[in-house]
């Protein structure tokens, strides 16, 4: 082992929105490896340089410091397109992530059919607040291992057959009038959206595991906060994954003796996006000015955020009916 080194996890301790991205940008320039290991493009971190505010949605916020070598993990879902974008926003900006960016192998990709089948069952009765962008579906599929991941998009003649069982599930659910694309033209467009991403795909597993035998520094960057996790938060008006500490490793593939210390990131009052119990939500003009001042607009949706007072107590919604009070939104 190298010189002993401090691991450090950055995790929100509310509904998210808690300024996480900016510190992970603040201390990210003590640390070779800034890690996001969970999470889609429904996460958004604000960043502001010399002026100009910079919003990361799947690239990890160290990106704006050179020394910084990026990782995705593998508990990461992403949508190529919307990374692609985000890669070119970056260069526009004099910020250049060539030799510094893996991708793991391991990551599942968001596909068209992800994205519609989330948007229909947003447009229903039951719909709970997702952004939309086909995250629930493609964790779905993930865990009925119907998934593409990273690492096939190396492998074109075998993704037709892969993504077919997902593709025509999704078409039977949403019906005849489904607009999606053709599947071949779907892989023919998935192979384009690849192709500048595929030098970066690796196993970011053992890169990290290296890293940490090394003794280089390694932060770890959360993505929505604890009241969101999946198994731990209010449920069912929660995110798609683990996004309090156990997804770490899990998205990451490193044991727990790699992480020496976390750091829980709350604001001084509480905003949320989306449905869902808030028990300190203001409806009125106090509300309003915390949104005012605060700025309180979703960095990826764009939707104002609920606002209302810290809410210090707040426990995961426990089983049963209660779990299906929402408050308004």
């Amino acid at each position: 082992m190298g010189k002993p080194v401090e691991n450090l996890a950055i995790l929100g301790l509310q509904w998210g929105d808690e300024g996480k991205g900016k510190v992970v940008d603040l201390l990210a320039p003590r640390f070779r490896h800034v890690v996001r290991f969970q999470g889609g493009n429904n996460a958004g971190h604000t960043v502001v340089v010399d002026g100009q505010s910079i919003a990361l949605h799947q690239v990890p916020s160290g990106a704006l410091h050179p020394g910084c070598f990026l990782v995705v993990g593998s508990g990461v879902v992403l949508n190529l397109e919307v990374f692609n974008q985000e890669l070119a926003r970056l260069k526009d900006r004099g910020f250049d992530l060539d030799g510094r960016l893996l991708l793991s192998d391991r990551a599942h990709v968001i596909l068209p059919h992800h994205i519609a089948l989330d948007l229909w069952r947003e447009g229903g009765a039951s719909k709970i607040g997702t952004t939309g962008r086909g995250i629930g579906p493609a964790y779905e599929m993930k865990a009925a291992r119907m998934g593409i991941r990273m690492g096939d998009l190396r492998h074109p003649a075998i993704l037709a057959e892969r993504i077919r069982p997902g593709y025509e599930e999704v078409r039977l659910r949403l019906g005849a009038g489904a607009e999606l694309p053709g599947l071949e033209s779907l892989v023919a467009n998935l192979l384009k959206l690849a192709e500048p991403l595929l030098p970066c795909i690796g196993d970011a597993q053992t890169h990290l595991q290296t890293a940490w035998e090394k003794g280089e520094a390694i932060l770890f960057e959360g993505a929505q906060a604890t009241l969101l996790d999946l198994d731990h938060g209010t449920y069912p008006f929660v995110t798609s994954s683990s996004c309090s500490l156990g997804g770490l490793f899990t998205g990451t593939g490193l044991p727990p003796k790699a992480l020496h210390r976390v750091l829980g990131i709350a604001k001084a009052y509480t905003t949320r996006v989306g449905a869902g119990p808030m028990p300190s939500e203001l409806l009125d003009a106090t509300g309003d000015r915390l949104r005012e001042v605060g700025k309180e607009l979703g960095t990826t949706t764009g939707r104002p955020r609920r606002c209302g007072w810290f809410d210090a107590p707040s426990p995961p919604t426990p089983a049963g009916p209660t779990a299906w009070t929402a408050s308004p939104s």
